[in-house]
């Protein structure tokens, strides 16, 4: 049970994000919902609410756009000045595939939204997680980081794009960042794992062009063969709050289960360069 924890899901207001902020709720958690857009994140709280039968005081919507490192800035403050403890943070939000654009801060954007505005995020809230301890720390990647390498030379990829590398490239920074965060935080009571959630029936294949005539067959084998969000979500929940996963450090997980990685997303020479850079990024000055 979760009861008396505060957990922050960042893109709580659907697909996987809205499940997992559920799942805590069923559990008797407090969810703060991070989210870019407000309306849809007020809508999903309403709807978990009725779904669940959850107090009100279960759920705290709040504006949280990763695209923007003045947001996350800003968000955190809030969340330092107004939360007495953070038990759980669950880095989710993501996005994929998307044309060739940038954040606010001038970062391709998923490089920029699914690892560095996490980054900063996980951060800027470290403090308020270690006085929490035991604490937990839950990074959402993907399966397709099998497909991606780290390009010091082209982090914002302005050589070159491919929207489908530059997602495989954020889920292995991803992994790479648990890897390093998990060395960092031995001993300190807070736990960093990721999890790999399995092809899953939500909008963030929003950008992937599916012509009109195949639409609807498309549509049809993914309700057979892809997860609901419900069954993407229950790793991420495992692994914010069972007792199993007390203490384990540095893990990824699926299926509930904890899985082999492939040598390049364990690589603590890559993990430790890729965080310098990223704090450069991000302008954190240690």
């Amino acid at each position: 049970m979760m009861k008396g924890k505060t957990v922050i899901v960042t893109g709580a207001n659907s697909g996987i994000g809205k499940a997992t902020a559920a799942g805590i709720v069923k559990l008797q958690g407090r969810v703060i919902m991070a989210c870019r857009d407000l309306d849809k994140a007020e809508e999903a709280a309403r709807d978990i609410q009725q779904g669940t039968g959850a107090e009100s005081t279960q759920l705290v919507v709040k504006q949280l756009d990763l695209a923007s490192l003045t947001s996350v800035r800003a968000f955190c403050e809030d969340i330092i000045k107004e939360e007495p403890r953070l038990d759980v943070l669950i880095n989710n939000a993501g996005i994929y595939q998307c044309p060739y654009t940038r954040t606010e801060d001038g970062f391709e954007m998923q490089f920029g939204v699914n690892h560095l505005g996490h980054f900063l995020l996980t951060h800027l809230l470290l403090d308020l997680l270690k006085r929490s301890a035991p604490s937990r720390i839950v990074v959402v990647s993907s399966k397709l980081y099998k497909h991606g390498y780290i390009n010091f030379e082209d982090l914002s990829s302005e050589k070159s794009y491919d929207k489908a590398f530059a997602y495989s490239r954020s889920k292995l920074a991803n992994l790479l960042f648990t890897c390093e965060l998990a060395r960092r935080l031995e001993g300190s009571g807070v736990t960093a794992n990721a999890v790999t959630p399995g092809i899953v029936r939500t909008n963030l294949g929003r950008h992937v062009h599916i012509p009109v005539i195949v639409r609807p067959l498309f549509d049809l084998l993914s309700r057979s063969l892809f997860r609901s969000p419900e069954e993407g979500a229950q790793t991420s929940v495992y692994v914010a709050s069972s007792p199993d996963v007390d203490n384990v450090q540095g893990k990824c997980f699926a299926d509930c289960q904890p899985q082999v990685l492939l040598d390049k997303a364990m690589d603590q020479e890559l993990a430790a360069k890729l965080w310098d850079i990223s704090e450069v990024m991000v302008g954190i000055i240690t």
